[in-house]
């Protein structure tokens, strides 16, 4: 190859180039257990979890489908942002954002989080 641009490929090769991994146990924090995420449960088989900040769709997916051994059919995400409060007029602190990510589940499976 002549002078020129090079592929992306020889770059990240030229660099040594990895990229960060995460583990299926770290992707997922904890279920989001509200009323309306147990109705989105309930009538449309979606469950919702908290998730790390730098996973995506492709990762929720293969974690959720490792952990608890279904099929997922779709992964919508959003950015829970941070919100100020106060207590009374003296106490006043951050409520820290995060990334909640709602897993569409295929129809005749489901997930079970209140196991006994």
């Amino acid at each position: 190859m002549a002078r020129g641009k090079k592929k992306v490929e020889e770059v990240k090769n030229e660099l040594n180039f990895k990229a960060p991994t995460i583990n299926d146990l770290e992707v997922i924090i904890r279920p989001v257990i509200t009323e309306k995420s147990m109705n989105l449960m309930q009538s449309q088989n979606k469950a919702t979890f908290e998730v790390s900040k730098n996973a995506n769709k492709i990762q929720i997916k293969n974690a959720v489908e490792k952990i608890f051994k279904v099929k997922v059919e779709k992964v919508a995400i959003s950015n829970v942002i941070e919100k100020q409060t106060t207590r009374g007029s003296r106490y006043k602190g951050v409520i820290s954002g995060y990334k909640k990510a709602i897993v569409t589940i295929a129809t005749g499976e489901a997930i079970d989080l209140f196991k006994e």
